[in-house]
């Protein structure tokens, strides 16, 4: 998005009460509930990873299945819930930016282990940083574990790549890209300078989020400095590229990238031609204040084919990120900023609310939506699971009568 409309996704406006991070217990559930200890400066080295796995407990897991081209999988439940891999978590630094790497761990590697949670005051302006204690500061609690050991029993699993908004940052949509690790994916999200929350909330929008992704893709194929602990576990020649509202904008031109198989805008446009045979999903919200819903549907219009477009009924900008469900116990993300004398643009601050509003869809059942739509697709592009996903999704108004729209041209 470009002008004031773009700061909308001031979605990290809402974050503004950013979190910060104390550790919390783990309850030693399957997909690896976590939080995050303190930093101990570092991440472990690969042996220290080899002796955690070797001394992981014993778990229960589903059958195993074959992936693409010999991948080794395991069976997965409904698209909506969460896969049988417990999902670590590494902060690193890819082509210069601070980059998240969620990605399936050893099975049984979190048990016992402390949950991530990640401190968004860290993406304030210096001087806001401090204003928000502690004791109020609304926690973004991650179902991920830092630093287990990648599971390379199994593998080598498809990337995917997202693309945060305007004032946003790189765990805005934490719950997607959790729930994708836990399925057998590597999930990566950067923090865009001239996009993210801090230069927002001083009005220095800027930044090419398009040329950073290719740049951060370009330096994980290498697989080499903080990325080469990926190596033998990141297929790097399957790859889904996704974004938010600027973020979706950033990806449009990605369907020429070799590897690409996947592309999927939210609550932003289309997706230029790009190489044959590249899977197109455009997600919007029919209610989107920010981003109009006829940009969605126009932009599946102009996309080439195989492409399919999911409208969700009584939504609105924000339904495609966790920003409406942080700090909701304390009245909302903006409310505890402001009590707090975080300095809050009033323009940006009304923006902010669009799909957070009493009334509109819950959040949950947005995701199952969007979750469902996401995974019927590219579970059986990545992982070549079958056909029967996609003929799933052709069904999706019969499962979720918050769908207002499914159009498709194969």
């Amino acid at each position: 998005m470009t002008g004031w409309p773009s700061l909308v996704p001031a979605l990290a406006i809402l974050w503004l009460a950013a979190c910060s991070g104390d550790p919390v217990p783990d309850s030693g559930a399957a997909a690896g509930d976590g939080s995050l200890p303190a930093d101990d400066g570092g991440a472990p080295g690969d042996a220290a990873l080899a002796d955690t796995a070797a001394t992981a407990p014993p778990v229960s897991l589903p059958p195993a299945r074959a992936g693409c081209d010999g991948a080794k999988l395991l069976e997965l439940p409904d698209f909506t819930k969460p896969g049988p891999w417990p999902v670590g978590a590494r902060t690193i630094q890819a082509a210069g930016f601070t980059t998240e790497v969620w990605y399936p761990a050893v099975p049984g590697s979190q048990i016992g282990k402390e949950s991530v949670r990640y401190d968004l005051r860290e993406f304030l302006p210096d001087n806001e940083k401090g204003k928000i204690p502690d004791d109020k500061n609304p926690w973004q609690v991650c179902s991920c574990v830092r630093d287990l050991p990648p599971d390379m029993e199994r593998g080598p699993y498809p990337v995917i790549a997202f693309v945060h908004g305007t004032a946003a940052f790189r765990t805005q949509s934490l719950t997607f890209m959790t729930h994708w690790a836990s399925r057998g994916f590597i999930v990566i999200s950067s923090d865009h300078p001239g996009l993210w929350l801090k230069d927002a909330l001083n009005l220095n929008i800027s930044g090419k989020p398009a040329e950073n992704l290719a740049k951060i893709l370009d330096e994980l194929v290498k697989l080499e400095g903080e990325t080469a602990f990926l190596k033998g576990v990141a297929d790097i020649h399957r790859i889904a590229v996704t974004g938010h509202s600027a973020g979706g904008n950033a990806i449009a031109g990605m369907a020429s990238r070799e590897g690409v198989r996947v592309v999927m805008p939210m609550a932003a446009g289309g997706v230029t031609p790009g190489r044959e045979n590249v899977q197109v999903l455009i997600l919007g919200a029919q209610d989107d204040g920010i981003v109009a819903w006829k940009r969605q549907s126009d932009g599946f219009s102009t996309s080439p084919k195989p492409k399919r477009l999911v409208g969700l009924k009584n939504a609105g900008h924000l339904a495609f990120s966790d920003l409406c469900l942080i700090g909701a116990d304390q009245g909302g993300i903006l409310k505890i900023a402001r009590d707090h004398g975080v300095n809050v643009n009033s323009l940006i601050a009304s923006l902010a609310r669009d799909g957070c509003k009493q009334g509109q869809l819950e959040p949950q059942k947005g995701f199952d939506i969007i979750l469902f739509a996401a995974s019927s697709l590219m579970e059986p592009v990545l992982h070549c699971a079958g056909d029967a996903p996609l003929r799933a999704l052709a069904g999706i108004r019969d499962r979720f009568p918050d769908v207002s729209e499914y159009r498709e041209e194969l």
